[in-house]
Order: structure tokens, then C-alpha cells, then sequence
């Protein structure tokens, strides 16, 4: 089994985490509000997929211009 380290908040941690959160509250608002919400979880899904692919991420690079380091270095 394989544990991130949790000692600090890097890069990809957040990313993942902001992520989640995006998915979780689509889903809520898709639940409870209007069923287009769940457009929002496509989006997420498919920027998990275009950034683990190719590696661009808007939200990463709006990270690291606020100062986030990433803990992986290329």
C-alpha cells in the first residue's frame, strides 16, 4: 500500500483536494439543485485525465504562481 506523505501541503496534494472537492460539490448540486451540476464532474474527470496524460493543469499552474511548490521536480 502506497501513503502520501501528509506532512506538507505540496503541489499535487492540493490539486487532488481541489479536485475532490469540485467533484463532491457537483455532485451535490446535481443531486439537489439541477442535474446539469453534473457537468462539473465531467470537467473534473477530464482534466484528471488531460493532466496525468500530457501534464497541464490550469489549477496547477495557477498554484505555483501563488507560491505552492511542487513536490515532484522535473
Amino acid at each position: 500500500m502506497f501513503l502520501a506523505s501528509t506532512k506538507t501541503w505540496y503541489l499535487e496534494r492540493l490539486v487532488f483536494l481541489i479536485a475532490g472537492v469540485f467533484s463532491l460539490v457537483g455532485v451535490s448540486l446535481g443531486v439537489y439543485v439541477s442535474s446539469w451540476w453534473f457537468l462539473l464532474n465531467l470537467l473534473v474527470g477530464i482534466n484528471l485525465v488531460v493532466f496525468s496524460i500530457i501534464g497541464f493543469c490550469p489549477m496547477a499552474i495557477l498554484l505555483n504562481k501563488l507560491g505552492v511548490e511542487p513536490k515532484v521536480k522535473d
